[in-house]
């Protein structure tokens, strides 16, 4: 973290666990050319996620799952949340090796061609995460209803869904995963062309 502008007094960490939560005392340059004072924050280091918007042109449908999700439900809302599949980048996997493995794991789909959408840091007032976000083209015949691996310990359902219903869900705003809203966001401005693409390939 340290650079010219940014000034690491003290790290350590509280919590070490399914997430790592470290405790920063630092400072940083101010857009004056001054210095903060000191300031302590909490950072949730989670690592870097890959996430991909599964997509069927021959159908003009998107595969999206449902899975609990602890942190909706411990802010007391409904903690099964529709998204599209991602998962956490291991060691010496690219983000498009992740995706590909995800859709397999969490939907049993094979990716054919894909498309990078954009990257992003969902939170990063708490977070280092950063997502990597793709469109892949998919074909969605004979799914299964559920799909994750029980060692992970997920539980999921799958859901084709026609495109025209799932921009419908983000207009009305019933889809509250940040990394699903950007995914379908971009689909509704890229739709024709990726399809027009994909179905000429």
């Amino acid at each position: 973290m340290e650079t010219p502008d940014v000034e690491v007094i003290e790290k350590r960490t509280a919590h070490a666990g399914f997430l790592t939560v470290d405790v920063y005392r630092m400072r940083h340059r101010r857009f004056d050319g001054g210095w903060t004072p000191e300031v302590r924050r909490e950072v949730c280091d989670r690592g870097h996620a890959a996430a991909i918007l599964l997509y069927d042109p021959e159908r003009d449908s998107v595969v999206l799952i449902e899975q609990f999700r602890v942190g909706a439900a411990a802010a007391g809302l409904n903690p099964w949340l529709i998204e599209v599949v991602a998962g956490m980048t291991g060691e010496g996997e690219t983000p498009e090796e992740v995706v590909r493995r995800e859709a397999m794991e969490e939907a049993g789909c094979t990716v054919r061609e894909i498309e990078p959408i954009c990257d992003f840091f969902p939170s990063p007032g708490a977070l280092t995460e950063y997502v990597t976000l793709f469109c892949g083209r998919v074909d969605c015949t004979g799914l299964g209803e559920t799909g994750g691996l029980a060692e992970e310990h997920e539980d999921i359902r799958i859901r084709v869904t026609p495109t025209d219903e799932a921009i419908r869900l983000l207009d009305e705003n019933r889809l509250n995963n940040s990394v699903t809203v950007i995914a379908l966001g971009w689909f509704a401005r890229h739709r024709e062309r990726v399809r027009a693409a994909w179905m000429g390939g």
